[in-house]
């Protein structure tokens, strides 16, 4: 029996109910966010904190190590380990009690620290410590790492803000914080006999959190161990619930952007701005900004004042004049070039969003190359900033390495990821050393927020004295005597390049379907763009975001965005999944991935995991029998063809009791789903049976005649052509219906697709002439995946052209819509590839009152129809689609471009959804 069956039957035994030793999940479970790779033996999702405690001993028992785990997004390899992970965010995630009068929170271990503030904020109430990563990062983690976030200057560090812990040590006794057991008298020695060695070498500035906060134990802190215990990275013991301090968040809320020539001149002016008391104040320059604007378009960046570097300080109180006066005097005496007051806070929102989104959209250096952590925590006192960041970007100027510097310049801390060559064997640890002295000649800290973990434990001797080090090798045997608890952390740590998990992937260049541009054709480069910082497990779609839809559903790892890509890592390195494209383990974690594509503009570092499906699948059943929905989904546009051909016949078969359902089970789909009606009439029909009355003078415009217009829903093609008549263009269509393959692409069959394509783009490339689609799924793929598969110049040209509706009519005054209320769903295609502010815009010029819905419709294309998926695909749909819509006024108009998205709202509700080219041509005089 291999050693993680054996300790997982162990575990079962002891009557733990979730644990998981399969090796999907070890894969998953193999790397959080940081460069570290080291699978566990077994994943434990406890339930109760009588399972927690049965896990640690059973772990003690049989000698093998404990992690913590919460969401997942250490950057410096806090969350792996080589024996069991607990991980605590599955089943112990729950607020247990709100005190609006204490001003306290009773937590789960697991609970997301967004939760956190959505139920205290009923209380005016709000946890003060926010991560970037707030909206999926959990408190336990918080408590681990010492968060502190960007509002650290207001609210304090994670440490400043629990009121009591619930632990259990190594040994397994419980312990309740603050608290006075025995156990802890050993611990008062210790301090007692090195109290100079505390007072000199910890708690020197706000930002120290690198080691143990040994200064908390000091007499004159009254033997805090509570404070110790927050940011020991889980080597001291397990916690099980947490009672957090809360803030009443303050009625005025500014926001000013100074601007400065560079980022060492915003980094000298940061300290001096704390008299004018900010919560916040960010730091970064236009090296990251670019980035926003190169992936997200202009229109993503708010305007900014003059300068190449900002800082983003938030000023708040109870009284708007005082507020602002103090934001006037800031701005007299902060030495910037330029300045600008924010009090929209939706606009102050897009502003902070940047620097939110700063880990992931760092992922990328400056030249492209892949930019890793390892470096990117490090802190020195608040005064000098300025000068550590221009001796620091002498270092890796030294080094030929290159990053995009931001973060905390008020608190001294300072984020960057660095494009270091990890193939150059040796360079990263020398790198890493370099850094440290550096820092450590600043009076500074190897850790400002996110913990040592892995990635710099190794280097706390720069910082700390002998006696130092030994101190923490002491007080982890007062609580963890056999270094059971996340070993090779802090005390005896792993070297800072071991188990390095980028490293462990051989290149995969060739055979590939896609060309994978952006990473110089390497699919494993690719597919390390997942960096862990866990967005995909983050609720966004209330601020319109997509991803992942599979994970808010099933709130599994496995069906994660970056559950899928440690999946794939794992099946490049070929050590733990090791039957390559036809890994079980990858078409695991595939198989309820949608994809929607959200993940291509919602995930900071670029992840396009739709694409990465249609690899596999491809690779996987190339010359090889599919499944047989790849046959009739797959090659839907051949059938419908055939069916428009007869389509009376057709629909009555349908309509036969069992005839339906029978095919449909036999062809691989739902039975629960229906047989889309096919048009009496094509759209191609109706323009050649039209020819004679549309209009023959305007500027040309080639209309894409997509299958689904065509065979099923000629109308908003009918629709469409009215509009854009009316707006003044002459429409073309193609001599021969084209397709754009996008059936075939989702479901991997590559070869085809790019024959089909290649077919299409020769005839659009020869029209000349501006192209618009219907179907946003398939202008997408005319977009983005056309350049991708075929990589042709007519392909670039083609994609160029091609335009949405609402783009094409950009300066268009269309018909009113005032007094119209709108429910729009952009297709998830829509929004991850064209973007729907166009549409946005439209309507707004129109006076439409607009609700604009986040996350998927739940079928896209023919995920939610294939068998085995209808439930998740209804799980989906009523993440936000299906109750908007039932809520929505009976006069409400529900606006849905996509094909997949108007079948689902046909299938789950008693509304119709309606295309844009249709509303607006509804309104034409």
């Amino acid at each position: 029996m291999e050693i993680s069956s054996a300790i997982g039957s162990r575990l079962r035994q002891a009557g733990i109910s979730d644990v998981r030793d399969d090796s999907t999940t070890r894969a998953m479970y193999s790397s959080d966010a940081s460069l570290y790779r080291v699978p566990p033996q077994v994943v434990v999702c406890p339930r109760s904190v009588d399972e927690v405690a049965a896990t640690l001993h059973v772990c003690r028992r049989e000698g093998v190590p404990l992690t913590s785990r919460g969401a997942g997004t250490s950057l410096a390899g806090n969350a792996v380990g080589t024996g069991v992970v607990i991980d605590f965010s599955r089943h112990l995630g729950r607020v247990l009690e709100i005190d609006p009068e204490r001003r306290t929170a009773r937590v789960q271990p697991g609970v997301v620290q967004a939760a956190v503030q959505r139920a205290a904020a009923p209380h005016g109430l709000r946890f003060g410590p926010d991560p970037s990563t707030h909206n999926r990062c959990t408190i336990g983690g918080m408590i681990g790492n010492n968060a502190c976030g960007a509002r650290a200057l207001g609210y304090g560090r994670t440490s400043d803000n629990v009121v009591g812990l619930e632990v259990l040590t190594g040994t397994g006794h419980p312990l309740s914080l603050p608290g006075n057991a025995p156990m802890l008298d050993p611990l008062r020695s210790l301090v007692d006999a090195n109290l100079a060695t505390i007072r000199t070498e910890f708690g020197r500035f706000g930002r120290q959190v690198s080691g143990y906060g040994l200064e908390h134990l000091l007499p004159e802190n009254r033997f805090d161990v509570r404070k110790l215990f927050v940011g020991s990275e889980g080597t001291l013991g397990v916690l099980t619930e947490a009672t957090v301090q809360l803030v009443a968040d303050s009625p005025v809320r500014t926001m000013v952007v100074l601007g400065y020539p560079d980022i060492v001149d915003a980094g000298n002016a940061a300290h001096t701005l704390l008299r004018f008391r900010p919560t916040a104040c960010e730091g970064l320059d236009s090296r990251i900004v670019d980035v926003v604007r190169t992936r997200r378009g202009p229109g993503a960046v708010p305007p900014l004042p003059s300068g190449a570097a900002w800082l983003f300080v938030e000023l708040v109180g109870d009284d708007y004049g005082e507020v602002h006066d103090r934001a006037v005097s800031m701005v007299d005496v902060s030495g910037a070039i330029d300045a600008l007051h924010v009090d929209d806070q939706a606009r102050a929102a897009a502003l902070w969003r940047i620097r939110e989104d700063g880990s992931g959209l760092s992922a990328r250096s400056p030249r492209g190359l892949p930019a890793h952590a390892g470096w990117e925590d490090a802190a020195v006192p608040p005064e000098r900033t300025g000068d550590y960041l221009r001796d620091f970007e002498q270092l890796t100027d030294s080094y030929g390495i290159t990053g995009y510097p931001y973060g905390h310049f008020a608190d001294g801390c300072i984020h960057i990821r660095l494009d270091v060559p990890l193939e150059m064997p040796g360079l990263f640890r020398e790198f890493l050393f370099a850094a440290g002295r550096l820092v450590a000649s600043y009076g500074g800290s190897m850790s400002g927020e996110h913990g040592d973990g892995r990635a710099r434990s190794e280097l706390l001797p720069l910082m700390y004295s002998a006696d130092a080090l030994r101190l923490f090798g002491a007080v982890k045997s007062v609580f963890d005597p056999e270094n059971l608890l996340n070993p090779g952390v802090l005390v005896d740590p792993r070297p800072v390049d071991a188990d390095l998990r980028v490293t462990a992937a051989p290149a995969v260049r060739t055979g590939l379907a896609f060309r994978y541009r952006e990473d110089g054709g390497n699919f494993t480069q690719a597919v390390h763009r997942c960096t862990g910082v866990g967005k995909c497990r983050a609720d966004t779609t209330a601020v319109g975001g997509v991803m992942c839809p599979s994970y808010l559903a099933t709130r599994e790892e496995k069906d994660s965005t970056r559950g899928r890509a440690r999946a794939l890592q794992e099946m490049l390195n070929g050590s733990l999944v090791t039957d390559g494209w036809s890994s079980p383990e990858v078409h695991e974690t595939l198989d309820l991935c949608l994809s929607c594509k959200g993940c291509a503009s919602d995930c900071p570092t670029g992840v396009d995991m739709a694409t990465w499906k249609s690899e596999v699948l491809h690779q996987t059943y190339r010359g090889k029998r599919r499944p047989i929905s790849h046959y009739t989904l797959g090659r839907l546009p051949q059938w419908a063809a055939l069916a428009s051909r007869i389509p009376k016949a057709v629909n009555a078969i349908t309509k036969v009791p069992g005839v339906a359902s029978a095919g449909l089970r036999l062809g691989g789909m739902d039975k629960r789903r229906h047989v889309p009606a096919f048009a009496p009439r094509t759209f191609r029909r109706w323009l050649a049976d039209t020819a004679a009355q549309r209009a023959r003078t305007g500027d040309p415009v080639l209309l894409f005649v997509d299958t689904f217009t065509d065979y099923f829903t000629p109308e908003v093609g009918v629709a469409a052509v009215e509009v854009l008549e009316a707006a003044g263009y002459r429409v073309h269509v193609t001599e021969k219906q084209q397709c754009c393959g996008l059936t075939w692409i989702t479901t991997g069959q590559l070869d085809e697709a790019r024959k089909i394509l290649g077919r299409t783009v020769t005839e659009l490339f020869r029209a000349g002439t501006p192209i618009v689609g219907i179907e946003p799924s398939c202008t997408g793929v005319l977009r983005s995946d056309a350049v991708e598969l075929l990589g042709s110049e007519p392909a670039r040209v083609v994609a160029e052209s091609t335009r949405t509706l609402a783009e094409l009519l950009g300066d268009w005054e269309p018909p009113s819509l005032s007094g119209t209320t709108v429910v729009a769903q952009p297709h998830c295609h829509h929004h991850a590839i064209m973007g729907w502010d166009a549409d946005a815009s439209l309507l707004k010029r129109a006076g439409a009152e607009v609700t604009r819905l986040g996350g998927c419709c739940g079928l896209a294309g023919n995920f939610g129809v294939e068998r085995g998926h209808y439930d998740v695909s209804v799980a989906v749909a009523n993440n936000q689609l299906v109750p908007a819509v039932e809520s929505a006024a009976a006069d409400t108009v529900v606006l849905a471009d996509g094909y997949s998205c108007r079948t689902q709202l046909g299938d789950l509700t008693d509304r119709r959804g309606t295309h844009l080219a249709e509303l607006l041509a509804s309104r034409l005089s």
